[in-house]
C-alpha cells in the first residue's frame, strides 16, 4: 500500500523547532530511523536461482541510484548491471529457462500498460518483446521443456479482455495463442506449456472454472462458484496434467485447496483450515508435484504434502527467526531461495540445498536497518459492535511505556485484500515517530473466510467504516491511545476509509491521510481501467450497483461535513483510482474553506513506486502528524521537499 503526506518550508521549520526540546516521553524512543534507510532503494532485494542453479539474479540500486538487475555467479563476487530503467526502479524479475537470460515487466509513470521485456546477461542488451503502444502485457507462464518461448496475457486486439500469445524467444516472434471468449479474467497452463483451464467471471459476480482436455478440444466448466464463494484461483495442474488444484471456498467457510478430476470434475480437499484461507502452494520444479501449501492465520505457516519435503521444512523453519516463503528454486528441484520475514528487522535471504540439507546465507535487503532499534508487531483482536471478531496487528514505540499513545490507524487497501504479521516499513517509521500503530482486517479482508469477507457486502460507509470507529475505541479503552490524538491513514481502498471516516464521522478523527483514494464511487467505477471488464460484476456486487447507494457511500457529497486536517497524495496517471477522484474532493473542500493539503506526483501511477517521491512525501506526513499528534519529525532535506507538487 502507498503511504502518505505534504507540508510547507516555514511549518517544517516550526515544527522542527519545536520538537528540538523532547517531551519526557520523546526522550526515551530511540535513535531516529531515517526516511531514506525505511523508504529508499533496499540494498539487494528479490533473488532469483538460475534454472541450472549456477547463477544469483537480483534487485539493486544502479550507479544514478534507479533499481535495476543484477547476476553474479553463486559463491562468487563477479556481480553486474544487466538491465536498468533510467527513471522508474524495476520491481519485479524472472529468469528464462535457458539461464543465460531475464524477464521482467516494466510501465511508464505507473500507467501499469506493463511491457514484457528480456534481457541477454552476457551481452545486456535489452528487448521489448511487446513493443505495443497503449497495450498492457503480463508474463503468463514459463517453462524449462520449452526454453525459447514464453506465454505472455496481452490485450492487444481488445483492451477489454487478455488474450494469450506465444511469444518466440529467440526470434521475438509474437503469435495469438488463445483468444479470448469475452469473459476469462485469468489463464493456466499445463506442464506442456498449454493453456488448458481459466477462470471465467460471470455477469452475476459467479465464476466458472473452464478446462479443456487438449488444445483442440472444446473448453467445458468443470466447476461454477456462487458470488458468496468468494474469489477462487486456480493453482496449478498436477504433474500428470490430469488434475487441477484451485484455492475456493465452494462447500466450506474457507477457502480450500482442492484437487479436480479434470475427466470427472470430481474433486477432494488436499488442505483446509476452518478459519483461514489456504494461499498459495510449492511446487517442485523437477516432479511439477505440489508439496506444500501455506495458510496465513495471525502468522504466515505452511502444511506439507509430500513426506519427501518435511525434513527439509523442519531444517527451513529452525535455520532463521522469522516467518519463511519461497522465492525461486533451480529446474532440478534441488536449490530454493528461501526468503525470512520477521516484523523488527529486514528480510534475510539464503540458498538452501536440498541435496546436502545446508543453506548458505545470500544477504540481507536492507543492512542499515540492522544499526537501528525496531518495534515488534503483535497480532491482536478485538470485538466489533455486532460482536464479530475482528483480528488486527498492533505496533507500539519503544522505549516508552505504551499507555494514552498517539495512534495512527493505518488502513489497507483493496478492500479485498489483508495486513500480514511481518516487516513494514510504515508502522516502523510512525512508532519509531512515537505514535501506536493499528492495522485492522476490516469485514470484507481477504484471508479469514467467505463469511468474513461477505459481510462487507455493500459496507463501505457502514460496517466497514464502524469496523475502524471500533478499532480506535478498541485501542482507547486497552489505555493504548489518547482518544484526542487519533489519525488514521491509508492508501487506495484506505484512502477510501480515510475520508469515509472523516466525512461520516466527522469527531471521531483528529486529522487524515489519504493517498490515492477514490472520493465518489460512482466516478470510480466510470473510470476504472478497461481490462477490468470481466471484474465489474465483483464491484458492484460487493460495493454497490445503484447510482444513489454509492452516492450515500461516497464521501464526496459529505466533504461539508470534513472538519479535521487532511493530507492527500495522488499519482497523476493512476489508471485505477483516476486523479480526478482527489481532484474533485480537493476542489469540495476548497469551496467549504476547509484545511486539505493536495500533493501530486506527475510521474507515479496508484501508489509511488519512486523512493524520492515516497520519501517527500513522507517528509510530509511526519510534519502533518506531528502538528495534529506531537510525535518526532526527522529535518527535511532540500531534496524532500514537496513545495513544487502541491496542487
Amino acid at each position: 500500500m502507498p503511504s502518505p503526506h505534504p507540508l510547507v518550508a516555514a511549518l517544517l521549520l516550526s515544527i522542527t523547532g519545536m520538537l528540538l526540546t523532547p517531551t519526557a516521553s520523546q526522550a526515551e524512543l530511540p535513535t531516529l530511523i531515517p526516511r531514506s534507510v525505511l523508504f529508499g532503494n533496499p540494498q539487494k532485494a528479490s533473488p532469483m536461482v538460475s534454472p541450472n542453479g549456477k547463477l544469483l539474479a537480483y534487485l539493486a540500486p544502479d550507479d544514478n541510484g534507479v533499481l535495476g538487475i543484477w547476476v553474479r555467479t553463486i559463491g562468487k563476487a563477479d556481480d553486474h548491471l544487466v538491465a536498468s530503467d533510467p527513471v522508474r526502479p524495476i520491481r519485479n524479475l524472472l529468469w528464462q529457462a535457458d539461464s543465460h537470460h531475464v524477464l521482467f515487466e516494466q510501465d511508464k509513470n505507473g500507467d501499469e500498460n506493463t511491457h514484457v521485456y528480456q534481457a541477454d546477461i552476457q551481452s545486456k542488451t535489452v528487448r521489448d518483446l511487446t513493443p505495443y503502444p497503449g497495450v498492457k502485457a503480463n508474463i503468463d507462464s514459463i517453462d524449462p521443456k520449452y526454453p525459447n518461448t514464453l506465454l505472455v496475457d496481452m490485450n492487444k486486439r481488445d483492451k477489454t479482455l487478455f488474450d494469450v500469445h506465444r511469444i518466440n524467444l529467440r526470434t521475438g516472434a509474437d503469435e495469438l495463442d488463445v483468444q479470448n471468449p469475452g469473459n476469462v479474467s485469468g489463464w493456466v497452463a499445463d506442464n506442456d506449456l498449454q493453456i488448458r483451464a481459466a477462470l471465467v467471471q460471470n455477469p452475476d459476480a459467479s465464476s466458472t472454472i473452464i478446462v479443456r482436455d487438449d488444445t483442440k478440444s472444446p473448453w467445458r466448466p468443470i466447476a461454477t462458484y456462487s458470488p458468496e464463494d468468494g474469489f477462487a484461483a486456480p493453482q496449478a495442474f498436477s504433474a500428470d496434467n490430469k488434475s487441477l488444484y484451485v484455492t475456493t471456498a465452494f462447500d466450506f467457510n474457507a477457502a480450500r485447496l482442492l484437487r479436480y478430476d479434470v475427466k470427472a470434475g470430481t474433486f477432494n480437499a488436499v488442505v483446509s483450515d476452518p478459519v483461514y484461507d489456504v494461499g498459495g502452494v510449492l511446487i517442485d520444479a523437477r516432479t511439477r508435484n505440489v508439496v506444500a501449501a501455506n495458510v496465513e492465520r495471525d502468522r504466515n505457516e505452511w502444511e506439507v504434502l509430500d513426506p519427501a519435503y518435511a525434513a527439509d521444512f523442519a531444517t527451513i523453519k529452525a535455520l532463521h527467526p522469522g516467518d519463511f516463503s519461497f522465492t525461486s528454486q533451480s529446474d532440478d528441484g534441488r536449490h530454493l531461495v528461501v526468503q525470512y520475514v520477521v516484523d523488527d528487522g529486514p528480510v534475510n535471504y539464503y540458498e538452501y540445498d536440498r541435496g546436502t540439507r545446508a543453506a548458505t546465507f545470500l544477504f540481507v535487503s536492507r543492512p542499515q536497518l540492522q544499526q537501528y532499534t525496531l518495534a515488534s508487531m503483535t497480532p491482536v483482536q478485538y470485538q466489533a459492535r455486532d460482536g464479530l471478531m475482528i483480528h488486527a496487528y498492533l505496533t507500539l514505540p519503544v522505549g516508552v511505556d505504551p499507555k494514552n499513545l498517539p495512534l495512527v490507524l493505518l488502513v489497507h487497501g483493496g478492500p479485498w485484500a489483508r495486513d500480514s504479521w511481518g516487516y513494514n516499513p510504515y508502522p516502523q517509521w510512525l512508532a519509531n515517530r512515537g505514535y501506536a500503530v493499528l492495522q485492522p482486517n476490516f469485514r470484507g479482508s481477504t484471508g479469514y473466510g467467505k463469511s468474513f469477507l461477505n459481510a462487507g457486502d455493500r459496507q463501505w460507509a457502514g460496517t466497514m467504516h464502524t469496523d475502524l470507529l471500533d478499532a480506535k475505541a478498541w485501542a482507547v479503552s486497552q489505555g493504548y491511545a489518547d482518544p484526542k490524538k487519533v489519525c488514521i491513514m491509508g492508501g487506495s481502498y484506505g484512502g477510501y476509509a480515510t475520508l469515509a471516516a472523516l466525512a461520516f464521522s466527522p469527531t471521531e478523527f483528529t486529522c487524515g491521510i489519504d493517498i490515492v483514494g477514490p472520493s465518489n464511487l460512482n466516478t470510480l467505477l466510470a473510470s476504472i481501467p478497461p481490462y477490468w471488464k470481466t471484474e465489474r460484476a465483483v464491484f458492484t456486487k460487493r460495493m454497490g450497483d445503484s447510482e444513489e447507494f454509492l452516492n450515500t457511500q461516497s464521501p464526496l457529497f459529505k466533504a461539508d461535513k470534513i472538519t479535521a486536517p487532511l493530507l492527500i497524495g495522488q499519482g497523476l496517471h493512476d489508471p485505477r483510482v483516476n486523479v480526478r477522484e482527489s481532484d474533485q474532493i480537493v476542489a469540495a473542500l476548497r469551496k467549504a474553506n476547509k484545511d486539505v493539503e493536495y500533493v501530486v506526483f506527475p510521474d507515479e501511477g496508484h501508489g509511488f513506486a519512486r523512493p524520492e517521491n515516497n520519501i517527500r512525501f513522507n517528509a510530509a506526513t511526519e510534519v502533518f502528524l506531528a502538528k495534529y499528534l506531537g510525535g518526532r519529525v526527522e529535518k527535511a532535506a532540500p531534496s524532500e521537499t514537496i513545495d513544487g507538487f502541491l496542487k
